[in-house]
């Protein structure tokens, strides 16, 4: 395949964020079908053809049976009848291999949107997953090359007639492809001599981008190819986003091709001016970071982490008949971190009825309640103490056992709740029980949650090290819920004095308030999750990191039954 290079120029470096044609599998498809609008059957006929260097490596060709008969005007088209079809297998089991077929490839089809369409339809009805993979639109790619004064249509036939394609399209699908492939070489060709030598420089190339978004390709040309941040910046040098990568080069370089089809950044591409990066020795650095610098210039195109300290928590009053509030400040003692005030008013309310305490916002004097029962006292779920009806030495033990519960020192108040689920069974209110379940369940989760992050949060010094995947380490220094410092002791560079060298240089944290000493709990979440990565090793902390085991943490079992349950009952409905 003839890319457009002068002689030489294979000796000359490709633009390394882009991966060359040359080196590039294509695998060009056609389908025949029963119509035009896509299902999960109505397939015929698929003939593909992959290509790699410009030559051709491998076909792949079948009927298909659609299970339905073929109509009049397309065997008048295709010379496709049913009984050609009858014996052919049916799409769910040709579709493995055709995957298979299609694996790491490019897909290219003249119409692509037909042809992929009838294709994804077919993966989602049969329960297969259609992969995510460039595509290449012969059509488009010949509009935006090829002018009218050369070509009365832009039909396969003309365009193979156009190019002297070795075969002549016939409205069959092995024979469509080939002709495609022809046509695809000719307009790589044509390309090739206006630059475009890349995959990431030929999806640029397709319409969708305009010319100005494709001029501020140059915005990434200083980026360096390394994990970080990337913050894009308006005209009045305002943060508009902000993202991360492995490669910040390649992944900010992708903003300004065809493969950005979201109209919001789009809409920020449009806007910005500049883009700067921050390096980072790992994901984990760069997730952090991301979060910081999000929550720091809130971007008005970042959706998510725009307020990482604004979550809910559940805290006991102080009264003398304490209730349960839902609240935005944490003070120790306090259950959370929820991300929404549904969430936690919902554990809440579970917990207050597991534990007796009243509901009612009113403060309750101690020595002269002049209140009147309402109807949770009626039904045995309060005791009534505006009433008088109890004391606040009686009231106490349910404001203990929640204490003791967000402490992690004492689960009766969830074997409360599992023992009120159990007579609801009994009694056959199942309605209420499956709600009381999954509230339950929910109550659970976040105790375990809560007590996992307060666990971590609380540890002055902590190093782990995770293996790189190439033989080497990427090491973090956390203290107190926070990323303190990070690095790599790449492959056959002794690990210890790198980490050494991290600890005397890593931030200083003074621990705050609350169950997560002022630590962004998604901070504290980030690190958890990548602490529990296979593979991680603690390499030395000042405190042992330890979770309560006996109040969520034995829960595991009952969860796993309680989510096997909602997915049963999700089905039957």
């Amino acid at each position: 395949m003839d890319t457009g290079r002068r002689p030489g120029a294979a000796q000359l470096a490709f633009d390394e964020l882009g991966t060359p044609l040359r080196d590039t599998t294509f695998v060009v498809f056609d389908l025949e079908t029963t119509g035009t609008k896509p299902g999960p059957d109505g397939i015929t006929e698929i003939g593909a053809v992959k290509v790699h260097a410009g030559e051709i490596v491998g076909e792949f060709a079948t009927f298909v049976n659609p299970g339905m008969p073929i109509p009049p005007q397309i065997v008048e088209l295709t010379g496709i009848t049913t009984a050609m079809v009858y014996d052919a297998p049916r799409i769910e089991r040709v579709l493995p291999a055709f995957l298979e077929f299609i694996s790491g490839a490019v897909l290219v089809a003249h119409n692509a949107p037909f042809d992929t369409g009838f294709m994804r339809a077919a993966c989602e009805g049969h329960g297969y997953h259609w992969p995510k993979t460039a595509v290449v639109c012969t059509v488009r790619l010949a509009r935006r090359v090829i002018s009218r004064d050369e070509t009365p249509s832009y039909r396969l036939s003309a365009l193979a007639a156009l190019f002297g394609a070795r075969t002549t399209p016939n409205h069959r699908a092995l024979a469509d492809a080939r002709a495609t492939v022809d046509v695809l070489h000719a307009l790589l060709e044509r390309v090739g001599n206006v630059g475009v030598h890349t995959l990431e420089e030929l999806l640029d190339y397709l319409p969708e981008v305009t010319p100005a978004q494709r001029r501020k390709r140059s915005l990434a040309e200083h980026l360096p190819s390394k994990p970080g941040v990337y913050l894009f910046r308006g005209p009045s040098d305002e943060v508009l986003y902000v993202g991360t990568s492995s490669d910040l080069r390649r992944r900010v370089r992708q903003y300004f091709t065809g493969s950005e089809s979201r109209g919001r950044i789009r809409e920020m591409v449009a806007l910005a001016e500049r883009v700067d990066a921050v390096e980072c020795a790992h994901a984990l650095e760069a997730a952090v970071r991301e979060l910081r610098l999000i929550a720091a210039h809130r971007p008005m195109y970042n959706r998510r982490s725009k307020n990482p300290r604004h979550a809910w928590w559940v805290s006991l009053t102080e009264e003398a008949f304490p209730r349960l509030s839902v609240v935005r400040m944490p003070r120790d003692g306090m259950l959370g971190p929820f991300r929404t005030q549904t969430d936690a008013r919902s554990a809440a309310d579970t917990l207050a009825g597991a534990s007796g305490l009243r509901t009612c916002t009113q403060r309750i004097s101690a020595t002269s309640p002049n209140g009147r029962p309402c109807v949770l006292a009626e039904l045995g779920r309060c005791g009534a103490p505006c009433a008088g009806q109890q004391t606040v030495e009686a009231y106490r033990p349910g404001v203990l056992a929640v204490s003791g519960l967000i402490a992690g020192t004492d689960g009766r108040p969830l074997r409360a709740a599992a023992d009120q689920l159990a007579r609801l069974a009994e009694a056959e209110h199942y309605e209420q029980a499956a709600q009381h379940r999954d509230q339950l369940a929910g109550l659970i989760r976040a105790v375990g949650r809560a007590h996992r992050q307060s666990a971590l949060a609380g540890i002055p010094e902590l190093i782990a090290a995770g293996p790189d995947g190439k033989g080497g380490w990427e090491l973090a220094v956390i203290r107190y819920g926070r990323l303190a410092s990070a690095g790599v002791a790449r492959r056959g560079v002794p690990p210890m004095p790198v980490v050494e060298m991290l600890v005397a240089s890593a931030e200083t944290v003074i621990p705050g308030p609350g169950p997560l000493f002022g630590a962004f709990p998604e901070e504290v979440l980030i690190l958890l999750r990548w602490l529990t990565r296979p593979g991680v090793r603690l390499v030395r902390t000042t405190h042992p990191w330890a979770e309560p085991a006996a109040v969520a943490g034995g829960w595991q079992e009952w969860l796993d039954l309680a989510a096997s349950a909602t997915a049963l009952e999700h089905v039957a409905g």
